[in-house]
């Protein structure tokens, strides 16, 4: 009787232990993450880094699912509207692509989309030392020196900055600058970004003289007016300036004051019907 009582408490001890350890199980499982489903639409970005002036092809591009949360505003979903058109702005990889950073369709690709409205590119020939050892590079700032003579004559020869805080457009055939790039780059030709009046200022110093590019700092922002210097004062030969004397012009005359008389005191006399006034002296 006692071996049952003993047996019956035992399995009693084994199926609540079981069932504790059982409960216990199920309570600290982790449990499977929940999966939302989010929407999504399609968007064109860039397969690769692409700079300015390429025109896209399939290759360039490729679709993904973009959360529809958070598309940026004016995203192009289907590839058929990028696919030929040029770049004016450069764009990085998985990046969307925007209509401000394209080119119409018409316009094609190359240098010409990259020119904003009212302004023109001119390109100038350079060497090593028109342009700074080959630091002038696309995206930087430079200021343009002319030096002519207007009368053809040596003593005449001056050096006047007649353009300033100019963008380099591209340099040689490149249109953007490469990423990490410090090396100099050696080029011929340097194309500036100018206005109508400065493309006119900059071929007849680029004709009629030498011209000279200083590159500048893109933060500096000021555009001193200087007066050119010519040989002789470049040397500190140049004769002192004459005077001209002056002739002082005539004082004026000095106003006629006029003085105001007091009048004299008369004194009025009556004989029967004749007045007569009297002046007291």
């Amino acid at each position: 009787m006692a071996r049952t009582r003993l047996f019956i408490v035992l399995l009693l001890a084994l199926g609540s232990g079981g069932a504790l350890a059982y409960a216990t199980y199920n309570y600290v499982r982790p449990t499977g993450a929940e999966t939302v489903s989010i929407p999504t639409v399609p968007v064109v970005v860039a397969a690769t880094d692409l700079n300015i002036g390429v025109e896209l092809g399939r290759d360039d591009l490729r679709i993904i699912d973009w959360p529809a949360n958070a598309v940026p505003q004016g995203v192009i979903g289907n590839p058929d509207d990028v696919i030929g058109r040029g770049l004016i702005l450069p764009v990085i990889q998985n990046e969307p692509f925007l209509p401000m950073k394209l080119a119409s369709l018409e316009a094609g690709s190359g240098l010409t989309p990259a020119i904003p409205p009212g302004m023109r590119a001119v390109s100038v020939r350079v060497n090593e030392v028109i342009g700074v050892a080959g630091y002038v590079v696309p995206g930087t700032r430079v200021d343009v020196v002319a030096t002519v003579s207007p009368t053809q004559q040596q003593q005449d020869m001056t050096s006047k900055v007649v353009l300033t805080n100019v963008q380099v457009l591209a340099a040689g055939t490149k249109l953007e600058q490469d990423a990490g790039a410090e090396d100099p780059m050696p080029v011929s030709v340097v194309t500036l970004l100018v206005n109508p009046e400065e493309s006119e200022r900059l071929t007849l110093a680029a004709t009629e003289g030498k011209i000279q590019l200083a590159l500048r700092n893109p933060l500096d922002l000021e555009s001193p007016a200087t007066p050119g210097i010519r040989p002789a004062l470049l040397l500190g030969t140049a004769p002192p300036p004459r005077r001209v004397a002056s002739r002082r012009p005539a004082p004026p005359p000095p106003p006629t004051v006029t003085v105001a008389v007091p009048e004299a005191p008369t004194v009025e006399i009556i004989r029967g019907d004749k007045r007569e006034q009297e002046i007291v002296r």
